[in-house]
């Protein structure tokens, strides 16, 4: 089966410093996967390599099949790599309907008209609503993103990033800041997305994470420590060493 998304000896370095070293990785189409280690692994700047926000400073990216290593953002957007942001780069005095029908103009096209526009546009309003009600956010329609909680908050994200019909999407940390109440609304949600689209998802919250991937990379000082399920995960001597066992002690 060909991989929906890969990297090839993937490398970023900041002069003297490596973040990233040669990593392999490969996100099969419908996959449920998540990239766990410790703080500084070099997660983050995996992520944007693959995003585009940071070019690697060796090695390619594939998306379908196709390289996309010198690719611009919008580009891999409209080839169908959706991510998520924080927070701060929603509309936040803006309605949670007018922040996810802005995602769906700028897939359609037509976001250069101005949000008005957009939620304003029969169609674009119709499919938002729609998907607002699949994620449980349709009595939340008409609200300031900034008057929501903060996990409801999240919910938008991937209301936005799901607007734009992505084959891949990357979910970076749903739960963080969340409470536990939320952040299990928030796994229901990953739970019921399209069996299609191939999800990774970069999490601290190992509960989420065991309950939720299929597959779980774990990356340790820029480098690809091992992959497997996550039964062969939780029972890895050198995860215990280098981060679980962190984990269980903080």
């Amino acid at each position: 089966m060909s991989a929906v998304l890969e990297t090839r000896q993937l490398c970023k370095r900041f002069g003297a410093l490596t973040v990233a070293e040669n990593i392999d990785f490969r996100l099969e189409p419908g996959a449920r996967h998540a990239l766990i280690g410790p703080n500084g692994a070099g997660k983050t700047t995996f992520v944007n390599m693959l995003t585009g926000r940071l070019a690697p400073s060796s090695g390619r990216i594939l998306l379908g099949g196709d390289d996309i290593t010198e690719a611009r953002q919008a580009a891999r957007v409209q080839r169908g790599l959706g991510r998520t942001f924080q927070i701060n780069t929603l509309f936040r005095s803006l309605s949670v309907l007018d922040n996810v029908a802005l995602g769906i103009a700028e897939r359609e096209g037509v976001a250069g008209r101005g949000w008005r526009a957009a939620s304003s546009h029969h169609d674009i309003r119709d499919e938002a609503m729609a998907l607002l009600a699949t994620l449980g956010l349709a009595d939340d329609a008409a609200s300031r993103v900034l008057d929501l909680p903060y996990g409801k908050q999240r919910l938008v994200e991937i209301a936005i990033a799901l607007g734009l019909k992505p084959r891949v999407l990357l979910l970076d940390e749903p739960a963080a800041g969340v409470p536990s109440v939320e952040s299990e609304r928030i796994l229901q949600v990953l739970d019921a997305l399209p069996a299609e689209i191939a999800i990774l998802i970069i999490e601290h919250d190992m509960d989420l994470v065991f309950r939720f991937a299929r597959r779980i990379t774990v990356l340790v000082q820029g480098e690809v420590l091992v992959e497997g399920t996550p039964a062969e995960i939780s029972g890895d001597r050198r995860v215990h060493e280098v981060y679980l066992g962190e984990q269980h002690h903080a």
